[in-house]
């Protein structure tokens, strides 16, 4: 089971619990968090060391168990982000709400947070549980305040990254500027062997 870890319920001006814990940033720990269970074996070290980047605070001691029930997690989740349209990602999220995740309800455990919305069964859910219904929660409050995909699998073709594609801006093909730039390269090449056949300068 899980070990009840939550920041005090009156945040200090750097530390402001409404702004690490928002929707947007919910969603984009779930991006994170399917980008390193997508490994045949994650480390559970690594994990954890994601959820300390995204505001859980110790303990974060998870077990090869733990760390198994995430990743079949994740997999699911997966099934979001790599829809194309709306409609797609609105369909995956009914089926992982309808089979995986319990009522809605508040809590702001034992008055050691804010109170705020959840959908896993109870506070002290196993950790898979969590990460689904957590991640379940705010994708589909971005479906609903974008009504469009919540995010994307990276257009790289050497990468399966998965990424929030929501915010300013214009809409993200790619999880990163490193992997943009590399397929530009790429694209780049290509054009110059089509052009210049036989061309092997530079």
């Amino acid at each position: 089971m899980r070990y009840m870890r939550y920041i005090p319920a009156v945040p200090s001006a750097t530390d402001d619990w409404s702004t690490r814990h928002s929707v947007l940033a919910m969603a984009r720990r779930a991006a994170a968090l399917v980008n390193v269970l997508a490994d045949e074996s994650p480390d559970p070290g690594a994990v954890a060391e994601v959820l300390r980047a995204h505001g859980e605070t110790e303990p974060l001691d998870l077990t090869p168990d733990d760390v198994a029930q995430m990743r079949a997690s994740a997999a699911l989740l997966r099934e979001v982000f790599a829809a194309g349209h709306v409609d797609g990602a609105a369909t995956a999220l009914n089926r992982l709400l309808h089979q995986h995740t319990g009522p809605l309800r508040l809590t702001a455990h034992g008055g050691d947070a804010p109170w705020h919305p959840h959908l896993d069964r109870d506070d002290d859910a196993p950790w898979g549980e969590w990460l689904l219904a957590s991640s379940c929660l705010a994708l589909t409050v971005l479906v609903w305040d974008h009504q469009r995909p919540p995010g994307r699998v990276c257009a790289s073709p050497s990468c399966q990254n998965v990424f929030i594609a929501q915010g300013s801006g214009p809409e993200r093909r790619y999880c990163s500027r490193r992997c943009a730039t590399r397929e530009r390269v790429a694209a780049h090449r290509r054009s110059h062997s089509v052009a210049h056949p036989g061309d092997t300068t530079g």
